[in-house]
């Protein structure tokens, strides 16, 4: 009887192992040749909502709120804190609906437009391409201009281009300096046209690639000149562009993929369901199968990976906030982001061979924003704080990482509940980011680095009581990261216990 016992408790013991096996990740130190461009950690500012006006934007007469050429001083130093390397703009749908010389020269001599596509509200043109190019400079951020091409035409995009870059005598350069500006931006991102099958224009790719053709030709060379690309999984929109279009025309090709439960039922912010949240995660997952099914379409094309896949649009998009305009796509930002915002990361990392540019959507006060403001106050969202603490990724070399995790199960559904990735920087600390999107389980996890010895590690973490939690401006601070005390380090082995819906960014010499 008391070798049957022990035999029963053996079993119990080897069943729960099964059903509650340690996450384990294997790090590869020695393969270490694709850098992490920091592009990928890109933003988005479009003329919606409150994004440009009343978010970066206050006007150079504002007494109340701090500023430089009227965009917040505040914004500015968050921003150069997060590291922003690219900042896309004026668009989104609003970029082919915009005539850039109708933003330059004397501001009460622009003319002003009906911003049809966020609200109808009437757009003064105040916050134009001297003041965006102005204001990139400042961040530190490079500028990624989306062209016209559903509204505009070909001399027009090529005009812009003149207008920004050349550095010579020519009707656009002239016109520049009377506008206040001797020198060149030097801008190298040029988006041709948005969303084409959509608000860009609803054209078929066969079409498309024809007047990407027509529109690169007369931009002229030296740019990175990016197609309007895929929305999620149309793989056929890939194909023809990587297909229909010459390697040495395409500098990138994009993916727009937003995680959303449902586009005619979105949900809230801020007050969702587990299920709600489980459906949320599962599009956001669906990235990785993206980009793995997109860039093998463009490996067969250019084999040597010198076309980049741009995703210039991701993140979490829900309902907006009662009482706010349904235009203006105003949300709140919780947890959920917090996740959505460390898984997606983790996949653009790990496939940084092809992902070289992304872009989160959007940047202020719309959307899953890094900042939310009101008046003169401010407040960093859960997203902010991966991004900041996601930082030391740019630009390191990546490290490929093997993971075989528990699943996150919910009903007869699941997920992989952690997700990571892991770089080496050029002052020779390695990091490794940790995702564990489960919602009520801890998960303990051993990270095997093959090749590698360390003596210390350190970290920080995001996470809080509900998935729900958020900062208000009432308490601005109440998620932010704090010190990690849950990893310890032997040789090539780290041994981290991960928290519920946490977001663990861990440092080792």
């Amino acid at each position: 009887m008391k070798f049957l016992r022990l035999l029963l408790g053996t079993c119990f013991l080897f069943t729960s192992g099964l059903l509650f096996a340690q996450t384990n990740i294997s790090v590869n130190t020695s393969n270490s040749s694709t850098v992490i461009s920091k592009h990928i950690y890109g933003h988005f500012a479009e003329h919606l909502g409150h994004c440009i006006y009343g978010g970066f934007y206050v006007g150079d007469t504002s007494k109340t709120i701090p500023n430089t050429n009227g965009v917040r001083n505040d914004i500015i130093d968050a921003l150069r804190k997060l590291k922003i390397p690219n900042l896309r703009w004026p668009g989104g749908c609003f970029a082919d609906t915009y005539h850039w010389k109708d933003g330059v020269g004397p501001k009460n001599k622009r003319p002003e437009m009906v911003n049809k596509w966020w609200g109808g509200v009437t757009e003064d043109n105040s916050f134009g391409t001297h003041d965006f190019l102005n204001m990139c400079e400042l961040l530190g951020a490079e500028p990624y201009l989306a062209g016209n091409v559903g509204s505009g035409t070909v001399q027009e995009l090529a005009d812009w281009v003149q207008y920004v870059n050349f550095d010579g005598k020519s009707p656009m350069s002239d016109w520049r300096k009377q506008n206040g500006r001797e020198k060149p931006w030097n801008v190298k991102f040029w988006g041709v046209g948005n969303e084409a099958w959509g608000c860009g224009g609803n054209m078929r790719p066969e079409y498309y690639a024809d007047i990407y053709r027509k529109y690169a030709t007369f931009m002229g060379g030296g740019l990175m000149q990016i197609a309007s690309g895929a929305n999620s999984a149309d793989y056929h929109w890939t194909e023809t562009l990587m297909s229909q279009i010459p390697l040495h025309m395409l500098g990138g090709v994009a993916l727009h993929h937003y995680s959303v439960i449902d586009w005619n039922h979105k949900g809230p912010a801020t007050d969702f369901s587990e299920q709600q949240y489980f459906a949320t995660m599962k599009s956001a997952c669906f990235m990785d199968s993206l980009v793995i099914k997109h860039s093998a379409i463009m490996d067969k094309y250019d084999p040597k990976k010198k076309v980049a896949l741009v995703v210039d649009e991701w993140g979490g998009w829900y309902d907006v906030e009662a009482g706010t305009n349904p235009g203006f796509l105003y949300q709140q930002n919780t947890m959920r982001d917090a996740m959505i915002a460390g898984v997606t990361l983790n996949i653009f990392n790990n496939h940084a061979d092809r992902v070289r540019v992304a872009n989160l959507a959007q940047c202020i006060n719309v959307l899953q924003a890094v900042i939310l403001t009101d008046k003169e106050k401010m407040i960093l969202t859960p997203t902010y704080h991966v991004l900041e603490m996601y930082n030391v990724h740019q630009n390191a070399k990546l490290l490929p990482v093997t993971i075989k995790t528990n699943d996150y199960v919910l009903g007869n559904d699941k997920l992989q509940a952690v997700w990571a990735s892991a770089s080496k920087d050029s002052l020779g600390a390695t990091h490794i980011s940790l995702v564990n999107i489960d919602s009520k389980k801890s998960q303990d996890i051993t990270v095997n680095f093959d090749g590698a010895q360390f003596k210390t590690v350190s970290g920080r973490i995001l996470t809080s009581a509900k998935l729900t939690d958020h900062n208000t401006f009432e308490q601005p601070d109440k998620l932010k990261p704090i010190a990690f005390n849950g990893a310890n380090v032997k040789g090539s082995t780290v041994n981290v216990k991960l928290p519920p819906f946490s977001v663990v960014v861990l440092e080792l010499k």
